[in-house]
């Protein structure tokens, strides 16, 4: 918010090419200030700010930009800048950055680098796309169960500077197999002459680097860590996984979620910068679907043509019973998928979910059915368009509705269980695809209700 509101004055000093000012005003903030400034600036004027920041806040502010605003700079920057740029990078940043572009682009880019920090990229490049071995950095202090904590101390002092985080410091034995970790809490409150081994008790998290990143997401969050060290198949200590590189993962996960539940397949991009026929070939697949399955609906009320030609009252009601019953099942589909991503519920929890949701269904049809037969029974007191029956329109309607509302419940809330069972996403069960199946039975419902009740008056 605050580099928001010194937008306007930036890019008065642009315009009048008051850099003096500029640098003074860019010297006062913090860089994600500052890199939201320059991702918000005009795209030609991204390389004049660029260069007026120091040396030593450069990289990190470029780290900070949004992939359109860093392309922008590597466009327009020298290319002794941009392989200053990308060899001060922090190596899981810079991951970040190379598997977004083109393959030709990300060679050059690595050619670039110095020997040790190409070995780097090349390596973290080599474990399989959204693995944690991707969000890994090399850069971690590391230490010996025989240091002192005096000599722990040293070490941080003379290779900390190059740390992704002090926050945790990790121990290895001589071959560099993970040992344990522990919080620089521990160490800065541990006697100097202690021994590292005095601090341990070997009881560690770690990650494995070829894991899916959804994985470290639910470490994170569950042992409340900022930092987790990453092994490998042997358990040596590879690199680290930090919490800023979690939430972005967490965000486009929810991010995916959201779409597939909204009828979408997942973008892997920001929305403005999806092709437009990318897009539309994104939407028009669960489009399709749906609107194949939608047919069945009109296939239905041919079926029961006859009974809307007799009692066209029934008619006006269609809308009511099928939007309550996809209502109902969105909501539900949306409790438990949101409660399978929290671990709130698991596969064996699926009987208990039923029961519940068999009587919640019942309840809120019973309430909602309520309300519509008050609703018809009431109205006909003022007008005569439900004709002589209109109790009895009123039950069908009334009794329809608990009917298509459990029905709503019971899809919704089942079929993310049947979509994890058979090893597919949850969030596949989108809105539009409960409501669809709901839209199909809840007119067999209704005009079933229908005939039952009305055999002999309208029908």
């Amino acid at each position: 918010m605050l580099g928001k509101s010194i937008q306007p004055e930036l890019e008065a000093l642009i315009e009048s090419r008051d850099f003096t000012t500029l640098r003074e005003v860019l010297d006062e903030l913090m860089i994600p200030d500052v890199a939201e400034l320059i991702s918000d600036i005009d795209p030609k004027d991204r390389a004049v700010v660029f260069r007026l920041l120091p040396k030593s806040v450069a990289t990190h502010t470029f780290e900070y930009l949004d992939l359109d605003a860093q392309m922008d700079l590597m466009n327009a920057l020298a290319k002794d800048e941009v392989s200053t740029i990308l060899n001060d990078m922090s190596p899981d940043d810079r991951t970040a950055l190379l598997e977004e572009l083109p393959s030709t682009v990300a060679r050059d880019m690595v050619a670039r680098l110095s020997a040790e920090e190409r070995r780097i990229a090349t390596t973290l490049l080599g474990y399989p796309e959204e693995s944690i071995g991707r969000l890994m950095t090399p850069d971690y202090v590391a230490v010996h169960s025989d240091w002192t904590v005096q000599k722990v101390l040293d070490s941080i002092r003379e290779r900390g500077k190059d740390s992704e985080t002090l926050n945790v410091i990790y121990v290895v034995d001589d071959k560099g197999k993970l040992i344990d970790d522990l919080r620089i809490r521990e160490i800065l409150l541990a006697q100097p002459t202690a021994t590292v081994r005095d601090i341990t008790d070997g009881l560690f998290v770690a990650l494995q680097a070829t894991e899916d990143q959804e994985a470290c997401v639910e470490l994170f969050k569950k042992y409340n860590r900022v930092a987790l060290p990453v092994v490998d198949r042997d358990g040596y200590l590879i690199g680290i996984v930090t919490i800023d590189d979690v939430l972005s993962v967490a965000e486009e996960e929810h991010t995916e979620d959201i779409q597939k539940f909204g009828g979408v397949q997942a973008l892997e991009a920001p929305y403005t910068d999806v092709p437009l026929l990318l897009m539309v070939r994104k939407r028009a697949v669960w489009l399709v679907v749906l609107f194949l399955g939608e047919m069945l609906t009109a296939s239905a009320m041919q079926v029961y043509e006859g009974d809307i030609a007799r009692a066209v009252v029934l008619a006006l009601f269609i809308p009511l019973i099928i939007s309550s019953g996809g209502n109902s099942g969105s909501q539900a589909a949306t409790l438990i998928i949101r409660a399978m991503a929290l671990g709130e519920v698991t596969l064996r929890d699926w009987w208990r979910v039923m029961r519940r949701e068999v009587l919640s269904g019942l309840l809120l049809g019973s309430i909602l059915g309520v309300i519509g037969f008050a609703r018809i029974v009431l109205w006909s007191t003022f007008t005569d368009i439900y004709g002589e029956h209109a109790v009895l329109v009123g039950i069908v309607v009334g009794t329809s509705l608990v009917g298509v509302v459990l029905l709503g419940t019971l899809s919704g809330s089942m079929l993310p269980f049947l979509l994890r069972r058979v090893g597919l996403d949850p969030a596949t069960s989108s809105a539009p695809f409960v409501a669809t199946i709901v839209d199909v039975a809840g007119l067999l419902i209704y005009f079933t209700v229908a005939a039952a009740i009305l055999s002999g008056t309208l029908l």
